[in-house]
């Protein structure tokens, strides 16, 4: 079957939507911002900030809404961190890190310039069609108001449109039964997931734990037999099923924005995240399969 265009397209955007949004996990401005209200912890303040938008939430809502951390983890935090910090304080904690980071990684100029206005005009116009339905992340964020400051009206439109594509993209993984620890791995055997070193620093999960799920996946055919992460033909099939679902299940804001649309909030975002990038926005070793 010939790709969608189109579904191409949207990923394309996507793919550097996403990452702007990222760049606050890996700032120190969010540990900073976190810790100033009693929140001193790197895991909690990683659930906290993130799940902050659903409320007082409990450990299940956690695991289930975030999908591959280990739940013993996210019980270690949660909802304990919500008597340290209510949601409502590390919403605007995050957003206080959010600016800050911003500032640093792109600077003043370009946080003021036309081009933000329009790439946030652009990324807002498509959340326009999100849906809230089963996607527990996107509708927590959805009912939150947008930020007047451009950079942070864009941070918040690219935080609509990643979790809206994430909450698509864990019914593709349950749909290819991929399980918590089973998606991570076959992910890094793409080439294109967080390195091992990382996913085992944040996760929760053992690296026993890590080497038994790739195991079921080599009893599954989806990984080559020998000690590599490597995927086989049938797992690069798999993986790529799974990816083509979440296109599916995410066009409609893309759609909604249309070809032209697309193509220029493309081109704007791949100028905000790579500038992000050449300003050291994440760890050179974070991606690849490096143990």
């Amino acid at each position: 079957m010939t790709p969608d265009p189109r579904l191409r397209a949207a990923r394309r955007c996507h793919n550097v939507l996403n990452p702007f949004h990222s760049t606050h996990y890996f700032s120190p401005d969010l540990g900073k911002e976190l810790a100033a209200v009693g929140v001193e912890d790197r895991s909690a303040a990683y659930f906290a900030a993130r799940s902050a938008a659903m409320g007082a939430v409990g450990a299940g809502t956690v695991t289930s809404a975030f999908y591959n951390f280990k739940h013993d983890l996210v019980a270690q935090h949660v909802p304990a961190v919500w008597q340290t910090a209510s949601p409502e304080t590390v919403l605007a904690a995050r957003a206080r890190a959010v600016d800050s980071t911003l500032r640093r990684l792109l600077g003043e100029e370009a946080l003021a310039s036309e081009e933000m206005a329009e790439a946030a005009a652009l990324a807002l116009r498509a959340t326009e069609a999100c849906t809230r339905h089963a996607r527990p992340l996107y509708a927590a964020h959805a009912d939150l108001p947008v930020p007047e400051a451009p950079h942070l009206a864009y941070w918040h439109a690219t935080t609509l449109l990643r979790e809206h594509r994430g909450d698509g993209h864990l019914a593709a993984l349950l749909a290819a039964e991929l399980d918590p620890v089973e998606a991570l791995v076959s992910h890094v055997a793409t080439g294109k997931g967080m390195a091992p070193k990382w996913l085992l620093a944040t996760r929760g999960w053992t690296r026993a734990e890590f080497d038994d799920a790739a195991e079921r996946l080599r009893a599954r055919g989806l990984l080559t037999k020998d000690a590599e992460l490597t995927l086989t033909e049938e797992g690069a099939r798999l993986r790529a099923a799974v990816e083509e679902r979440t296109d599916v299940l995410d066009r409609a804001p893309y759609d909604h924005l249309g070809e032209a649309g697309v193509a220029r909030l493309t081109e704007l975002a791949t100028g905000f995240v790579g500038a992000a990038l050449g300003n050291g926005a994440f760890p050179e070793d974070l991606i690849g399969k490096a143990a």
